[in-house]
């Protein structure tokens, strides 16, 4: 019977064709393999696993790759039918670009493993779109890498589609059993990031701050993560005025989620502070936002969800570090009991703010936060946010906006981003910053939004710093830029609420750990 190939691109073929093809589909079984630009003759290099392969066919796969032609290129796939009819319906063969690439430092990028991501999710996808439901997949030269490739290209949020309509997601497996140790923590970081994204994408009715709490508890209290859920009158007891302020215009109760996750075994060991934003829907309060994509505003609570992810790898990682997750969850809503521009509330620390625009409201629920942070007498505080439209405006989603007093700190955060292809980049903390949220305030201690145009996003990281502390290390993650919906980006995500930075948390977790 004769061989035939389609191209991910788009390949007109025959009706016999079409019949050949939908037969060898519904064998449901697929292999992804990989293939290098090399020079020479042909152009190409198989990868060992590829080329092992290629012997067990006898020397087809090489062969009809040759026919096919011109070469694969960097992410671009060929589906071959036939060359291996006892075990896999189809074989995927994916570009991986130049072979032994690492870190490009202008790039800030680990371009051999970014490149077996992007190869991983299109392998994967190519199989998926002709039906191949089970696929198996080579590590491509990093199994960790391909594993996340693959498991976040391959997960897609469709909760409330009716059940006949929801796609059915493809079963991912290693081909080469050697590597499973990598795999598993790849296959780990994606689940994670999946869960930050399906919490980010679920609507804000189904993902109230009750239920959020409810979620994550179950989840990390089955890893035997501690979880506290306190009420508004813990908050009130604690002096949170300016975390209670944002919830004063929803009838849905606040919650502070305290989570301790306890790695180390000697617990006198300072903790590190993770403090994640939940507002789980934002209008804007009274300072109401326009309506057009306001209902992006469910992955308002991005921050949080981060947050729990990272705890949930750290967990199942087993990693040698203790965590304290801090997370305010609040609606942030306009009704006749919320809070008016111009009014003044008072943080724990007892700085009293001038609330100007109700629109400014992640600040105001993790300035709180960040002042029961020092508490835990912490290694560093550690906060992340969906907090200003000004840094989508700086960096649009190729990196997450940092800000931090410790140079060390961000520089292991910068070497995770490296690593995983989710990349960050640092904004000054000056005190300038500092100044336009104080010094130009009469009627209380800070503004909640800067005097002056520009420079939103320093600002705000400026208002922060008025509660962090003067001791502890902190960096703050401004990752308003990157929560989705859009995936140009990131080519192995689909479309969707992003779970953006999670695997570069996890992954500097590890370093630290």
């Amino acid at each position: 019977m004769a061989l035939f190939l389609i191209r991910t691109e788009g390949l007109h073929y025959g009706h016999s064709q079409l019949r050949y093809f939908c037969t060898r589909s519904t064998m449901k079984k697929g292999l992804v393999l990989g293939i290098y630009e090399a020079e020479g003759k042909d152009g190409i290099a198989l990868t060992p696993t590829a080329a092992r392969y290629n012997e067990k066919v006898n020397g087809k796969l090489l062969k009809n790759i040759c026919l096919a032609g011109p070469k694969i290129k960097k992410a671009e796939t060929r589906v071959f039918w036939g060359l291996d009819e006892s075990e896999f319906a189809g074989i995927a063969v994916v570009g991986l670009g130049k072979p032994n690439l690492g870190i490009n430092q202008l790039e800030e990028l680990h371009e051999g493993k970014e490149n077996i991501r992007i190869a991983a999710a299109a392998g994967c996808r190519a199989l998926d779109s002709v039906e191949i439901k089970d696929i198996t997949l080579e590590s491509l030269g990093d199994a960790e890498a391909a594993a996340e490739g693959a498991g976040l290209t391959s997960w897609f949020y469709q909760e409330f589609k009716n059940k006949e309509k929801q796609k059915t997601l493809p079963k991912i497996s290693l081909y080469n059993q050697e590597d499973e140790e990598a795999w598993r923590v790849g296959t780990i970081k994606a689940l994670a990031q999946n869960w930050a994204r399906k919490l980010a994408d679920t609507p804000a009715n189904f993902m109230t701050p009750t239920i959020f709490s409810e979620e994550v508890s179950k989840t990390l209290t089955d890893l035997g993560v501690q979880v506290t859920v306190h009420d508004k009158a813990w908050a009130e007891q604690k002096g949170m005025g300016s975390f209670l302020s944002v919830s004063r215009g929803s009838v849905e109760p606040p919650k502070f989620l305290e989570i301790n996750y306890k790695g180390k075994e000697d617990t006198s060991v300072p903790p590190i502070v993770f403090v994640g934003k939940g507002v789980t829907f934002d209008s804007g309060g009274i300072s109401i936002k326009l309506s057009a994509q306001m209902d992006e505003m469910r992955a308002d609570m991005g921050g949080a969800a981060c947050v729990v992810a990272s705890i949930k790898a750290a967990a199942e990682l087993k990693l040698n570090v203790n965590i304290v997750g801090l997370i305010p969850l609040t609606e942030n809503l306009p009704s006749g009991t919320a809070t008016k521009p111009g009014d003044v509330v008072v943080a724990m620390n007892g700085k009293t703010i001038i609330v100007d625009n109700t629109d400014a409201e992640g600040r105001l629920i993790l300035a709180d936060a960040l002042c029961y942070a020092q508490e835990f007498h912490p290694k560093f505080i550690l906060d992340i946010a969906t907090l200003t439209g000004a840094i989508r405006i700086a960096l649009g989603g190729a990196a997450t906006g940092v800000f931090s007093n410790c140079c060390e700190l961000y520089e292991k955060l910068r070497d995770a981003g490296t690593i995983t292809g989710d990349r960050v980049w640092r904004f000054p903390l000056w005190q300038h910053y500092n100044d336009k949220m104080t010094k130009s305030v009469k009627a209380a201690d800070v503004n909640n939004v800067g005097k002056g145009k520009g420079g939103g996003s320093c600002n705000a990281a400026g208002f922060l710093r008025e509660f962090a502390g003067t001791d502890t290390p902190w960096m703050h993650l401004d990752i308003a830029g990157v929560m989705g919906p859009g995936n140009e980006e990131l080519p192995y995500l689909p479309p969707g609420m992003t779970g953006r930075p999670t695997r570069t948390l996890i992954q500097f977790l590890q370093q630290i750990a």
